[in-house]
């Protein structure tokens, strides 16, 4: 999901959206966002506990803050509080008027999970809960994250299932919600080729919103498991919030790719973090 989040990034820099159109790689370094540092907060803690410990998982995600990395203003407000010891339940709960947070950014983050979990798909839902819990309280939040690391389980099991099982399988197992249903739709569009106009129906992360977002990243991924860079430059042609859904759709599809990212791409990334304690990127499986 790293190179995802890194490749997608760069098409916020304006000479590097020409590239989309000649498929030209962006000039290095590609430096990942939020994304990569919070799901490396997941890995870290899973690697540590064997399991989603909620308060190490505030703990982590607020000790390795970085401001400059792209989150949301809600997310950077809120992890500065926990830094100065607020509690990550009571903040979590409160935001948007106490509806909490249906952003996006629980399942930006979440692959690595879905990969550790792989093989037991009703811990994969129950661990994406309690992930997506720490900064994001909102049903269509939660059944995001679940979506996203379902998808990476059933890709790291069954990379060979057609494109409309896939998407069968992992909607089996979100919870009714928006999301919910835009899976559904997706699965009625996997006949069409066009990624702009699969945005158009889907949502492509401009709103910021799970129910935005995952949808598409499921289309792109259930069409293009087998092909990490049509996998990137479908996602990137959509436009929107790019980084997410490359890092949504990387993550997913890593699962079929192990060890067999693009060595030309690798090598433009930035490392990950020491402190995340992952294998780097020439030593890829599903995680990252």
């Amino acid at each position: 999901m790293t190179l995802g989040d890194a490749f997608g990034s760069q098409f916020f820099v304006p000479p590097n959206r020409h590239a989309l159109s000649s498929r030209l790689l962006p000039p290095a370094p590609w430096q990942w966002t939020d994304d990569t540092e919070m799901a490396c907060s997941i890995y870290r803690v899973l690697a540590d506990h064997g399991t989603i410990d909620q308060d190490e998982l505030a703990t982590s995600f607020a000790a390795r803050h970085d401001f400059d990395r792209g989150y949301g203003p809600a997310t950077n407000r809120m992890l500065r509080l926990v830094r100065q010891g607020g509690d990550w339940r009571a903040l979590s709960a409160a935001l948007f008027d106490g509806k909490g947070s249906w952003g996006n950014g629980a399942a930006m983050r979440v692959a690595p999970l879905g990969a550790w979990f792989a093989d037991d798909l009703a811990e994969v839902v129950h661990q994406a809960a309690l992930s997506a819990q720490v900064t994001h309280t909102h049903p269509e939040a939660v059944a995001g994250a679940i979506a996203v690391a379902v998808a990476t389980a059933v890709t790291v099991n069954d990379p060979d299932l057609p494109a409309g099982h896939f998407l069968d399988r992992v909607r089996e197992h979100v919870p009714a919600s928006m999301v919910h249903d835009g899976i559904a739709e997706a699965r009625q569009l996997l006949t069409i080729s066009d990624p702009t106009l699969a945005a158009r129906m889907l949502g492509n992360g401009r709103q910021v919103t799970a129910h935005d977002t995952v949808p598409f990243t499921l289309w792109v991924a259930a069409r293009e498991r087998h092909d990490f860079e049509a996998a990137m430059w479908t996602t990137a042609a959509a436009g929107g919030d790019v980084d997410t859904t490359c890092a949504i759709v990387g993550g997913i599809i890593a699962g079929s790719e192990s060890n067999h990212l693009p060595p030309p791409w690798r090598g433009r990334c930035e490392p990950l973090p020491s402190w995340a304690g992952a294998p780097p990127l020439d030593h890829v499986r599903a995680t990252y």
